[in-house]
């Protein structure tokens, strides 16, 4: 099994320090996002953990603190459905941070029953693409003055199967949780590509990453024959640990190219409606029409 396993899993290290770096982890409470924050702050980054859930996010960053010893991590409330959270989790940066490095753009929801943000967005869409493109938005002034600086948005393998439904961005047709997951999913890679565009002069860079299958909270929407699967063959799936190898690898690696897509510590190739670049310049003028903002 263990053989077998690292033919899946490429296990990874590095000893880069992130001393007097400031780092924005969303959905840092659980999971990847929470193995993500933990590494960070091992080298020395300030860690801010973006969380809905303010109490998980305090236990979290006293969980860090124990684990890591002296660690500047400092938990905030930040609901990706709601676009004042949004705004108000923005300004306390603005507010409490001189500058900001990474902004790792990792919450996530998957695969749940039908619902709507605060602002009437299908629920995955407005979680996973709309709530993360509006607070990079709101954050690229910090993170064009801290340059050089990086954003890092977690998409899955899943991207591969998405289609952007512009007719019906919010699902109000016709709803399928798996579609408007893997949507949501290739939204994160089309915005990557065109954000990298836009910010590549500035020092900012970006990439979409692949975390691998992961054995994290996001699986409880799953069907009971996915999750069969998850328990069958688990020496498969990643740990959490695993699956913010990537992440990390994005955020630290020197000269990454910006615009990509990786997987397993490695550029990787995405799918054909990945690339499409009239597709990403269309998700983002629709993407700003639905926030009601003006990004040039």
């Amino acid at each position: 099994m263990t053989g077998l396993r690292k033919l899946f899993v490429k296990s990874w290290s590095s000893d880069v320090r992130l001393d007097g770096k400031t780092a924005i982890v969303t959905g840092a409470n659980s999971g990847i996002g929470k193995e993500t924050a933990k590494d960070l702050a091992k080298r020395g980054a300030r860690v801010i953990l973006a969380c809905r859930d303010m109490a998980k996010a305090e236990q979290a960053a006293s969980e860090i603190i124990r684990n890591v010893g002296v660690a500047s991590v400092v938990p905030h409330k930040l609901d990706l459905s709601d676009t004042r959270s949004i705004c108000e989790f923005a300004e306390r940066i603005y507010n409490t941070e001189k500058s900001l490095h990474f902004l790792i753009n990792n919450a996530g929801v998957a695969m749940c029953p039908y619902a709507t943000t605060e602002d009437g967005f299908e629920m995955q869409f407005g979680v996973n693409h709309l709530g993360h493109f509006f607070l990079t938005f709101l954050l690229m002034d910090l993170l064009k003055h801290s340059a050089p600086s990086r954003v890092i948005n977690v998409s899955s393998v899943a991207h591969s199967m998405g289609k952007i439904h512009f007719e019906d961005l919010n699902s109000e047709k016709k709803y399928h949780p798996v579609k408007a997951y893997v949507q949501s999913k290739l939204a994160n890679v089309l915005f990557s590509r065109e954000l990298a565009k836009r910010v590549e002069d500035l020092g900012v860079t970006v990439c979409a990453v692949d975390p691998g299958l992961v054995n994290t909270p996001l699986i409880r929407h799953m069907k009971k024959s996915l999750q069969f699967f998850v328990k069958t063959f688990g020496f498969l799936i990643r740990t959490p640990t695993e699956g913010a190898y990537t992440s990390l690898y994005c955020a630290l690696t020197p000269d990454l190219l910006t615009g990509g897509y990786y997987s397993n510590c490695a550029l990787a190739p995405c799918s054909r409606a990945a690339n499409d670049d009239a597709a990403a310049a269309r998700l983002w003028a629709a993407s700003c029409h639905l926030l009601g903002i003006r990004w040039r």
